[in-house]
């Protein structure tokens, strides 16, 4: 039985199915000017794939009494949610969300979703407190780096004695007994008693699909089971959201959910429904369309009233996040209502947005009068947040960044130096340049290893905080940040709306977009030369030829996956160093999934025998191999491998020690000369090598060709064997539709 997560890098957001989609290969060569170099040799075929799912599962350490690095992070950000629902207790109307979930089936859904796609709080909301006299900024409240896992009073671990229960019944229904400690940590207290009464229960764990449920259930069972077990059919709708949810939706449409439980033998899909309802696995929503422009005339006529007339959709979701996206409607919309806080005067503010020049002084403008704007544009964009940043320092605000991972944040915090020393600003920051300042990661600002702490509301001690890669955000992540701001704060959420989303569920910064209920500025920088030129004509759907003078775009046809293998590891080796006179370790290989011939694994076997040769006697790696750490799904941390010992695997993150518990290696730390695009997302390396094997077609779309050609500086090399697919990708296939409710939930909040 397979245990491998089934979902993509991409995954296809409707009916959900749970097969692994992949993300193929590129076609068209026309997308730049071609000078071809590096020589080849050898075929083999076979696309790559599997796409990239969530990475790296967690909670595996069965008795242990420590917590690993990503652990303790989930454990943060936990209290932090508990903190924000004691608010929401205090306050007179609590949150209307649907059906409760009970305990124990809170807690099965809270494990799977940790397992399966790392657990993020789902902030609840709360109304506005009353304002609390501002203070001065006080240092920073850092946790101590490197990052390790650190012991706690009390291990969420299953004991010994449960893991073996659960591997007893695991045996008798013929499951592998490997998975007891996963079992034990989904279900919890008297797991095995439970799996025994209902088998199904075993689809809490990430990886499980239902034919594999329905074996063991067979085997346990006997006679008694079979398809019309209402067990079956809780457990099965239960499922379905949940691959829903990593294909990245936040609920599922009634019928597209019935449709999928019939495709998977349920044979009363709506009593399957009903009972997952009734036992608070799921909740049921009914969201108001909009107006046709008929119903309401049609009303009239009949007398009747426009609410009963309002056509309505019906959907189906999991409370995480039916809180967090209606959690993430209440902030948002507190930040729309409300006036920022006044930190400097309007002449002042004015005065620095006159003297900005174009689309730079209309964000400062934005910023001046609204608690949420919106900026979007490419890399050369982020000059225009850098300067919001440099302006509100000056102005005394305590003003800080957010990106998506800490490549990005390295290299903001480089151009934000430059902002400041370069507008005659007096800078109190006395780090050299590229250190990180004001500049934090997201997941380092909500778990407190960055950032300028909390104050003793518990929010972020800021007043202005830009968050960049905004695309990236799901709706959990959203809701905590969100809830995390103070009153009177300005959130100003930044990004190239081109690029693939989130890994989690939502859409949050399209559908802010398309809300438009706050300022946008759109940026008129463009990104500049043939590699801007080019990846701004993907954006708009067109692969156009470039001129490319210094070999900025270079397309290297191939035939078959042994070509493709092979060119790739030329152009990373020696054709990249030679010409373009960037070195392999500053190259980065991006392909469409993971396995195949030419997934990331195959790629990363390759390469390493190149640059890095060497047993693998620390499970698979050596001292200087360069890796890719996901300690939650969604999130990936390019390192190297610096030792092994006693502790785990010790790495180096941009710049950051991390020691990875040798129990969460396998799960959590892959080679990452090759990455998938969605891994890509948020960094930029001087240049790139894309790869697109012929069978990879089918798993192009035009964010994926807009990430993966975005994310070169200076240099872009595509293997290329995916012939006019390519051109039809990007002028034919735009972002896969997700199913959110964000939109609805922010309409009747938002005055005016």
């Amino acid at each position: 039985m397979s245990t491998e997560p089934e979902t993509t890098e991409d995954a296809e957001p409707g009916t959900p199915t749970g097969g692994a989609e992949t993300e193929a290969t590129e076609e068209d060569a026309a997308g730049s000017g071609e000078v071809p170099e590096a020589e080849v040799t050898e075929g083999e075929a076979t696309p790559s794939g599997e796409a990239p799912a969530a990475e790296g599962t967690e909670g595996d350490a069965a008795g242990s009494g420590e917590l690993s690095a990503a652990e303790a992070e989930l454990r943060a950000q936990r209290a932090e949610r508990e903190r924000i629902e004691q608010r929401k207790a205090e306050k007179k109307t609590p949150i209307e969300a649907g059906t409760k979930l009970s305990g124990k089936a809170a807690d099965l859904l809270a494990a799977v979703r940790a397992v399966e796609s790392g657990e993020k709080p789902v902030a609840t909301v709360f109304e506005d407190p009353e304002p609390a006299p501002r203070r001065s900024a006080p240092e920073p409240v850092r946790r101590p780096q490197p990052v390790a896992a650190e012991a706690v009073a009390a291990s969420t671990a299953p004991t010994p004695s449960a893991v073996q229960a659960v591997r007893q019944v695991l045996g008798a229904g013929g499951a592998p007994e490997a998975l007891a400690p996963q079992v034990a940590a989904a279900l919890g207290e008297g797991a095995d008693e439970l799996l025994r009464a209902d088998p199904w229960q075993l689809l809490r764990v990430a990886g499980v699909r239902p034919e594999q449920a329905d074996g063991f259930a067979r085997a346990l069972l006997g006679a008694e089971c079979g398809p019309d077990d209402e067990r079956r059919g809780r457990a099965v709708t239960a499922w379905l959201l949940e691959q829903a949810a990593l294909a990245g939706h936040t609920a599922l449409e009634m019928p597209a959910l019935l449709a999928a439980l019939s495709q998977r033998g349920v044979p009363d899909p709506d009593s399957a429904v009903q009972d997952a309802i009734a036992e608070g696995d799921a909740l049921v929503f009914q969201d108001a369309l909009e107006d046709t422009g008929a119903a309401p005339a049609r009303a009239e006529e009949e007398g009747t009233e426009d609410d009963e007339a309002r056509p309505v959709r019906v959907l189906a979701g999991l409370e995480r996040y039916a809180l967090a996206e209606e959690s993430l409607a209440d902030g948002l919309a507190r930040l729309v209502n409300s006036v920022p806080k006044q930190d400097g005067s309007a002449e002042d503010w004015e005065r620095a947005a006159a003297a900005a020049q174009g689309s730079t002084g209309e964000l400062l403008r934005a910023v001046t009068a609204h608690g949420l704007v919106l900026h979007t544009g490419g890399e050369a964009s982020l000059t225009e947040p850098a300067a919001l940043l440099t302006a509100a320092h000056t102005l005394g605000l305590r003003a800080w960044a957010a990106t998506h991972g800490p490549i990005g944040r390295t290299r903001f915090a480089a151009l934000l130096h430059r902002s400041e020393t370069g507008s005659g600003t007096p800078s109190t920051d006395t780090r050299p340049p590229g250190a990180h300042s004001t500049v934090a990661t997201v997941a380092g600002l909500l778990s407190g290893a960055e950032g300028p702490g909390r104050d003793a509301d518990g929010a972020l001690d800021l007043d202005l905080l830009v968050v960049l890669d905004a695309p990236q955000l799901d709706v959990e992540t959203a809701a905590l940040l969100t809830e995390s701001l103070p009153d009177g704060a300005r959130l100003v959420l930044a990004g190239d709306p081109g690029v693939l989303w989130s890994v989690g569920p939502g859409r949050v910064f399209a559908d802010l977009l398309a809300a438009r209920i706050c300022p946008q500025v759109a940026s008129r920088q463009p990104d500049p030369g043939p590699l801007g030129e080019l990846v701004s004509g993907i954006g708009i759907g067109e692969l156009n030829q470039v001129e490319a003078p210094g070999k900025e775009v270079v397309i290297v046809p191939v035939r078959d996956a042994g070509e493709a293998v092979h060119r790739t590891v030329q152009l990373v080796v020696d054709s990249v160093p030679r010409a373009i006179g960037v070195p392999a370790e500053a190259t980065q290989v991006i392909t469409p999934g993971h396995g195949g011939a030419v997934g990331t694994r195959a790629l990363n076997a390759a390469l390493k025998e190149r640059l890095n040769p060497g047993p693998g006697r620390f499970g698979g790696f050596d001292p200087g191999d360069r890796i890719v750490y996901s300690p939650v799904p969604g999130r990936a941390l390019p390192g190297r491998v610096v030792k092994a010992d006693a502790e785990g695997l010790h790495l180096s993150c941009e710049g950051e020690d991390v020691v990875v518990p040798k129990e969460r290696v396998e799960q959590s730390v892959r080679h990452g000369w090759a990455l998938t695009a969605h891994q890509a997302v948020g960094s930029r390396w001087p240049a790139v090598v894309v790869v697109l094997p012929g069978d990879a077609a089918q798993a192009l779309s035009r964010p994926w060709v807009y990430t993966a050609f975005g994310r070169a500086d200076r240099h872009l090399s595509v293997v290329h064997g995916v012939e006019q697919a390519l051109a039809r990708a990007v002028a034919e296939v735009p972002a896969k539709p997700r199913t959110t409710r964000l939109p609805v939930l922010l309409a009747p909040q938002v005055s005016g």
